[in-house]
Formats: C-alpha cells, sequence, structure tokens
C-alpha cells in the first residue's frame, strides 16, 4: 500500500489541512506522545486521517492548531480514533478542546466480544493488515522526526476508516448501535488529572525495609523531593534520581557533597543541580 502522508510543520501547510480535514465527513485520529521521560506527558505529534490523505501535524512547531476545535466539537463530523481515552484527555489539556460524535474502534471491538484489542490484532483479524509495532518508545520529542517514525505514525490512522466500517456494521448486525453510542459519549467526557504524591509509596523502594528509622524517614523526605523536583522540572522522577539512590542518599552516615559523588550516587552533573538541596533535605529529615 502506498503511504499517503504529509507532515505538517508551517502555517501554509496547516492550511491546506485543515481546508481538507474540515471538508472531511469522516476523519481518524491519534497522537503520539511521550510518558516515559516527562512527568506530565507530552503531546508529541497529531495524526489526522481523511478518507484520502494523512496529516502529520507537529505541536511543537507553534502553529495555530484553534481550527481544531470547531472540527471536534462538529457534531456531522465523525471522528474515529482507537483506544482514544488519553488523546483525548491530552488534547482537552493542551488545547480546550470538546469532542462530540466518536468511534472508537478499541470500545466497539470490546463490546463485539473481541479479546485481541490491540489495534494491530485488530486489523489483522477484520482487514488482513499486518501492522508492525516497534516504536512505541521511539523519542517522539525531538526533531527532526526521521521517515521511519513518520511512516509509523500514519499507519496508526490509515485503516481505521475501513476497521470502522467492519466494527460499525457488526454493531448494527447485534442491535448494539445505541449501547456503542452511550459508551462513546462516555469517553467524551473524560478529562486530564494530574499526578498527585503517593504519600506512602517511599515504603514500596527496594530496601526500605532495611533502613533504620532515621534512614526511613530520610527516604520519605527524598521521595517527596524528588516528586516535587520532577513535577518543577518536567520529567520523570527516575531520571532526576532511580529508586536505589534515594535509599542509597538515605544510608549515607555523614550525608555530603563529597560523599554524595564519591559513593556514586550522583554524577558531577548532579551533585552540582541538586546537591544543595539534596543535603538540605537530608539534614532536615
Amino acid at each position: 500500500m502506498k503511504r499517503c502522508w504529509t507532515l505538517v510543520e508551517t502555517p501554509p501547510q496547516l492550511a491546506r489541512a485543515a481546508e481538507s480535514i474540515r471538508a472531511a465527513g469522516i476523519i481518524a485520529l491519534d497522537t503520539e506522545y511521550d510518558s516515559f521521560r516527562y512527568f506530565r506527558d507530552k503531546l508529541c505529534l497529531l495524526q489526522v486521517q481523511t478518507e484520502e490523505q494523512t496529516w502529520l501535524i507537529d505541536p511543537l512547531a507553534g502553529l495555530d492548531l484553534s481550527f481544531l476545535g470547531g472540527v471536534l466539537n462538529d457534531e456531522t463530523l465523525l471522528k474515529i480514533l482507537h483506544a482514544g481515552d488519553n488523546d483525548i484527555r491530552l488534547l482537552k489539556r493542551d488545547y480546550a478542546f470538546a469532542f462530540r460524535n466518536i468511534f472508537d474502534t478499541h470500545r466497539a471491538a470490546s463490546l463485539l466480544g473481541c479479546r485481541e484489542l490491540a489495534l494491530f490484532k485488530l486489523l489483522e483479524s477484520y482487514l488482513g493488515v499486518t501492522l508492525e509495532k516497534k516504536m512505541q518508545r521511539s523519542r517522539w520529542d525531538l526533531r527532526p522526526l526521521t521517515e521511519e517514525q513518520l511512516d509509523y505514525a500514519a499507519l496508526d490512522t490509515v485503516h481505521l476508516p475501513a476497521l470502522y466500517r467492519r466494527l460499525k456494521g457488526e454493531l448494527s448486525g447485534k442491535g448494539l448501535e445505541k449501547q456503542a453510542e452511550q459508551v462513546f459519549a462516555g469517553m467524551t467526557a473524560v478529562t486530564w488529572q494530574p499526578k498527585v504524591l503517593d504519600r506512602l509509596a517511599h515504603r514500596r523502594l527496594p530496601g526500605y525495609g532495611s533502613l533504620t528509622a532515621l534512614q526511613k524517614e530520610r527516604a520519605r523526605e527524598l521521595f517527596r523531593w524528588r516528586f516535587e523536583k520532577a513535577q518543577e522540572i518536567d520529567r520523570a522522577p527516575f531520571m532526576i534520581l532511580p529508586d536505589h539512590h534515594l535509599i542509597g542518599l538515605a544510608s549515607l552516615d555523614l550525608p555530603s557533597l563529597e560523599t554524595m559523588g564519591c559513593a556514586g550516587l550522583l554524577s558531577p552533573e548532579k551533585v552540582h543541580r541538586f546537591g544543595p538541596e539534596l543535603l538540605r533535605v537530608l539534614r532536615e529529615a
């Protein structure tokens, strides 16, 4: 199958995409985001499929995507997604978009009793299409994106209209259309919920049970500091300090910038960046 996609990075490209998308009666929608390296899931790419074209819109290019608000809230234009809950949450969070008239192939297949609900499984089962899934951990936040990444992203939506028609036919044949509509309407109400600190999660750190009472208090305070620092600089907590380094720092007999570095718990860069704060946390605990 010839892959027909256009990367949208500039206002003129976006204007062409907007014209095509607005004129469509049906679109498929997907996103690529990074939930691994960032504290707050980072939206990195938006795929919009019309019947003829896949538009790969770069949300990191500083474009005005407000036109999508009207598209996504248009009750006459069908939006097809697959397991689209988080896509909806992210687009609501970042752009305050509202959604109406959606069809989710994952939820539809579930209603039909399918056991294998992954997109590549449904495409194999219903359309005989083989979809390679090998770039889930790709660096979608880095630019430029490779052609391989863009091919992969486009394939997530290109077959959704055909899959929708097959699933819709089965739902109708089994009298499940109204039930499906209720499920889809419920999906449009989902909202983004920020992460909150689990105040007991430090107790699950590997090695916590063998610490002294003082060391456990240090571990608790270090865990809280890491969560708040991750939130502040928008990085995954493990990228600031891994769990075993928190336990190592809590176990230091005489905490100092020197012992943090000499024990291999902090790199020189992290000693400089975080050392004074960590030392304060340890001493106050």
